[in-house]
């Protein structure tokens, strides 16, 4: 994709910077345009949707952040917010910004002990939680981080003990409202600049304690500088936030879709997000593979054991679907004839595998780890277009597809503002506007992120090809060398076996051993099933587990799944665990990867048994 020259787009995106100033000032702007208008923001944090508009969701930040500086907070004071995703997140996260104080995202599925190591780390005085758990999380905490004096409680049907530590939102609102506090939020407000500290978001840890990403204003703007016109969010389009608002891209994108005038929906609860779907029925979200891996397996598992006649009506309307989206994606005209064979393929198959996503889908963005281009092909022929990109919390996004420049196995174009290169030992390696400024307190392990000529080392492996594509192979940290010295990248291993519709989690060994294994998670209730209908008896999933015929089932689907591979890359032998990775066992990190120190240590002994000489 051929980019004008960089200093056109530099200069556009300090217009751009002028033009916007501030995160909080931005989404101000919008309330004052719409009003009363139009939604801005929907959440259904006890089971029915609450609407808000642009005014009352501005007057909730503005009765927030005067409520905060009536607690004495100051310019770049770290604010905790502790939540699943809701309205009442992105309201406490702008007021603390509108006050130039600093919002500090903490994963709403962490620990007691990660939670608490971020209070102490940014010295947080003042934390919003959300749920029961979270709640208790943070009360347990009061008198426990030395930092802690505030608890704001979101959820209004929990029963606290109120005092003047621990207070409900609506009490906080209310407090904030009758402060008088409107000159001091006026003042605060005409001192906001874009080179002001936004946020302190957090690593998840996959190789360490946690570390504070410095981002500022025009950091985060910069994620959002749209030269090209390849993002098409507008007033009339909704989005989903179905990834944790504590995650960059999540938080990223909340903050372009506000800037849109779009209306923005707000996921709580994962698990139920077929249901989310269907209600919200959004343009746009933002996701991760692990969710299109399961619906793949899924609709792949039904068309296995369908009948010969349905097998081939589905093959048809995909193969259908690939080449009408093609043709558009090309911005190349569709044949009258395949407009009516598309039609007829909608009605029949399409059209039904997409109302499982609300039926209005324009496209979803999917980041966050390696994805299958394979699966990515497969819900583009269907009418779903799902974009890759990539990017790390420290430097975020370095590039993304759009709907007219996608290719299946990359993470799209690096980005107009971006430059890209790729280190002699295949380290992609980066520089921008939207690098981070630093981690918190933490100097020596910044330095160690840049080269000595400034560029953010990124510890991904991968490639950018003559269109300015980039392709990420694995982790540095994660390669893997064999006894006989050959490389492995484990995640593509992974990617491939999870695609798989009986297979949850999966976890590649290999250093240093003589061949590969696999830790695997089964599907239990795919599995259970499968059992049932086989008349395989178990009483237990441990008996289940080491059922000759259940092992032999999971060899061949193994073997289907990584047939393409080279030799040395082929699983030589297998463990089905009984559990799955967690994080409350430290196994997994709070965005859902693996730690593999942690996963070798507390399955020594199975890894052990899998190379007995």
């Amino acid at each position: 994709m051929k980019k004008r020259p960089m200093s056109e787009y530099q200069k556009e995106f300090e217009i751009f910077v002028e033009q916007e100033k501030h995160l909080a000032l931005m989404i101000l702007a919008r309330a004052q345009k719409w009003g009363d208008q139009k939604t801005a923001v929907k959440h259904k944090p006890y089971g029915e949707w609450i609407s808000y508009t642009w005014a009352q969701f501005a007057e909730q930040i503005d009765a927030t952040a005067m409520a905060l500086l009536f607690l004495g907070v100051k310019e770049k004071e770290m604010i905790g917010i502790f939540a699943s995703n809701r309205a009442e997140w992105s309201i406490a996260d702008l007021a603390a910004m509108s006050i130039g104080a600093v919002s500090v995202p903490v994963y709403g599925t962490n620990s007691v002990r990660e939670t608490q190591y971020i209070i102490e780390d940014a010295n947080i005085r003042i934390l919003f939680s959300g749920d029961r758990e979270q709640t208790g999380t943070a009360l347990s905490l009061l008198g426990k981080a030395e930092s802690l004096e505030n608890v704001v409680v979101f959820d209004q049907h929990i029963d606290i003990i109120k005092s003047d530590n621990v207070r409900r939102f609506d009490d906080f609102l209310a407090m904030g409202r009758q402060s008088g506090q409107e000159e001091a939020l006026r003042a605060a407000r005409s001192r906001l600049h874009a080179d002001d500290l936004a946020t302190l978001i957090y690593t998840s840890g996959t190789t360490g304690e946690p570390k504070g990403v410095m981002l500022t204003h025009r950091n985060i703007l910069s994620m959002m500088f749209d030269p090209d016109g390849h993002l098409t969010l507008g007033p009339d389009d909704v989005n989903l936030a179905f990834l944790p608002l504590s995650h960059v891209f999540e938080r990223a994108w909340t903050y372009f879709t506000l800037m849109r005038s779009a209306e923005n929906h707000y996921c709580h609860d994962t698990k139920a997000i077929l249901e989310f779907l269907r209600e919200s029925r959004p343009m746009y979200m933002c996701s991760v593979p692990r969710m299109w891996e399961k619906i793949y397996a899924k609709v792949k598992e039904g068309v296995h054991t369908a009948t010969t006649t349905k097998k081939i009506l589905f093959n048809w309307a995909l193969n259908t679907g690939g080449r009408f989206s093609a043709l558009k994606r090309d911005q190349k005209p569709v044949p009258a004839s395949l407009a009516f064979q598309h039609r007829l393929a909608e009605k029949l198959v399409l059209g039904k595998i997409r109302a499982i996503f609300g039926g209005r889908n324009k496209f979803f963005n999917c980041g966050g780890s390696a994805f299958s281009a394979e699966i990515a092909e497969f819900f583009f022929n269907t009418g779903v277009l799902l974009l890759q990109g990539y990017g790390l919390t420290e430097c975020f996004p370095i590039c993304i597809a759009n709907e007219t420049h996608n290719k299946f196995g990359t993470c799209g174009p690096v980005l107009p503002l971006v430059d890209v290169r790729v280190s002699p030992e295949g380290e992609i390696q980066a520089r921008g506007p939207a690098v981070m400024q630093g981690y918190y307190k933490k100097p020596e392990l910044t330095r160690e992120m840049f080269t000595e000529d400034g560029w953010i080392k990124t510890g991904d492996i991968g490639t950018v090809d003559a269109e300015g594509y980039l392709t990420i192979t694995d982790r540095i940290k994660d390669m893997m060398k064999t006894s006989g010295g050959k490389y492995i990248a484990p995640q593509h291993i992974e990617t491939l076996l999870k695609e798989d519709y009986f297979m949850d989690q999966a976890a590649v060994i290999g250093d240093g051993r003589k061949y590969v294994s696999a830790l695997i998670v089964p599907s239990f209730e795919q599995l259970e099933k499968y059992a049932i209908e086989q008349g395989i008896p178990f009483s237990s999933r441990e008996a289940l587990l080491k059922d000759p015929k259940i092992l032999s089932f999971y060899r061949e689907r193994i073997d289907y799944r990584t047939r393409h591979l080279g030799r040395v890359e082929k699983v030589k032998q297998f463990t089905l665990l009984a559990r799955e990775f967690s994080q409350e066992d430290r196994e997994l990190t709070p965005t859902q990867k693996i730690r593999r120190k942690v996963i070798n240590a507390h399955f020594k002994d199975v890894i052990e048994a899998m190379y007995p000489d």
